[in-house]
């Protein structure tokens, strides 16, 4: 099947994926939004409910269905409590796809979506000029005389979305694109690393410290220059016809380069990246190259955890606690990795928090558009870390990094937020 043909496609939740799951409600402890609200629709076995009653044509897709459906974190903390091995993750991915293929928006919110959706995370363009109003605002002063003059707290939730705002990290990692980086010493693996859209604005230093230890594990780090977008964000907000595009890209961009792996070093990209193969199933051109791109994609932490670690001469001393990030340690079932890479490094001590694979309300532009719920959740989180003790949160995704972050200045101590490869990368004194 062409991909022009892919549209008629229905996008809705198969009745296989639907019926797998038995209404045990073991899943309910680990969601999110059931442990804040105690809704019964507002749970993974509730969702899948309704989702049920659409599919037999018991229900329509209703305000009410639609509010229940996004608000779902989409954290799949129900897939590792699931018994039943329902893959929740694709039924709540397909529900908003569907809901995107039926429904009628406004026309200001399809303006709206279509540009950020279908114009800006594509458009390494326009995420420079955005990037770099960003920096003005924040360079300026400016952000800081907004945020004491505590103006924003008269326009309601303005305020916490404000303070998720991420730093704008000049030189953008837009200029490392298409380059290639030679391993130090004897050249062990050849590798492509996928750099994001946002990322290379906002984590341009995370980026920078990921290629920095890679080259010090022997490898050769491309950059591959057509990549684009991973199109995570698009299947999040029920866009599969955007994020088919972006997939195929990104696999044209990287399969003819005889790489031994491809890497991401962000968590929620990566389980994006993992699934072009569910995302291109009924694409006949594209089927074959999305599982091949699939065995070589790795988690950054992934990757690092299963190779010989060139481990640091010097310590560092430093106590952390870890923050599994939702679609590492659900999505992609990696957690004992970045533990491992940090238990490598001299002189860093992790002190577990409590719930530590409960979502921190990141999710994407989630703690954007329900700031409320997702508040809730951070004020818990950072409560957990409180009680760690730890001088420093350590994660593995740059969205919950900025969450997280927040959390630090509202609720913590001001610890400071690092990705995983970040602490490695200070031990080997990037």
């Amino acid at each position: 099947m062409a991909a022009s043909d892919l549209t008629n496609i229905s996008e809705a939740p198969r009745q296989v994926d639907l019926d797998k799951c038995v209404h045990c409600g073991l899943c309910l402890n680990s969601c999110p939004t059931y442990r804040e609200l105690g809704l019964e629709m507002d749970s993974p076995r509730g969702r899948i409910y309704q989702m049920a009653q659409v599919a037999e044509g018991k229900a329509e897709i209703s305000e009410t269905y639609i509010e229940h459906m996004e608000l779902c974190l989409a954290c799949r903390g129900c897939e590792s409590a699931c018994p039943s091995g329902v893959q929740y993750g694709r039924l709540i991915e397909a529900a908003r796809a569907h809901i995107e293929q039926v429904i009628t928006r406004p026309w200001y919110v399809n303006l709206a979506r279509d540009f950020v959706f279908g114009s800006l995370l594509s458009s390494r363009f326009l995420l420079t000029i955005a990037g770099a109003q960003l920096f003005l605002y924040q360079a300026s002063g400016l952000q800081k005389l907004v945020r004491s003059s505590g103006l924003l707290k008269f326009f309601g939730r303005l305020h916490e979305i404000e303070m998720l705002t991420p730093t704008a990290e000049t030189p953008f990692f837009f200029s490392q694109i298409g380059k290639v980086f030679p391993a130090e010493g004897e050249r062990r693996y050849k590798v492509a690393f996928m750099a994001g859209c946002i990322a290379n604005i906002s984590f341009a230093r995370l980026n920078e410290a990921t290629v920095r230890v890679l080259q010090k594990n022997g490898c050769e780090v491309h950059i591959p220059k057509a990549q684009n977008c991973c199109g995570a964000l698009h299947v999040h907000a029920g866009r599969k016809d955007d994020a088919r595009a972006l997939a195929r890209n990104n696999i044209d961009a990287t399969l003819g380069g005889d790489y031994d792996v491809i890497l991401t070093n962000a968590a929620g990209c990566g389980s994006t990246l993992k699934e072009y193969d569910e995302l291109l199933e009924h694409d006949e051109a594209y089927r074959e190259k999305s599982l091949a791109f699939k065995a070589k994609m790795k988690n950054i932490s992934e990757f690092l955890g299963s190779i010989e670690l060139r481990v640091p001469e010097k310590p560092l001393a430093m106590t952390v606690t870890y923050q599994d990030s939702c679609h590492l340690c659900h999505g992609q079932k990696i957690r004992s990795q970045p533990r491992k890479v940090l238990a490598a490094i001299p002189g860093v001590v992790l002190k577990e928090m409590a719930l530590s694979d409960l979502c921190c309300g990141s999710a994407g532009i989630y703690n954007v558009q329900h700031n409320e719920m997702a508040m809730g959740l951070l004020k818990n989180k950072m409560q957990a870390v409180n009680a760690t003790g730890a001088e420093c949160i350590v994660t593995a995704n740059p969205g919950c990094m900025i969450q997280l972050q927040a959390g630090a200045r509202l609720h913590g101590k001001e610890q400071a937020v690092l990705h995983v490869v970040e602490v490695l990368d200070r031990a080997y004194g990037g």
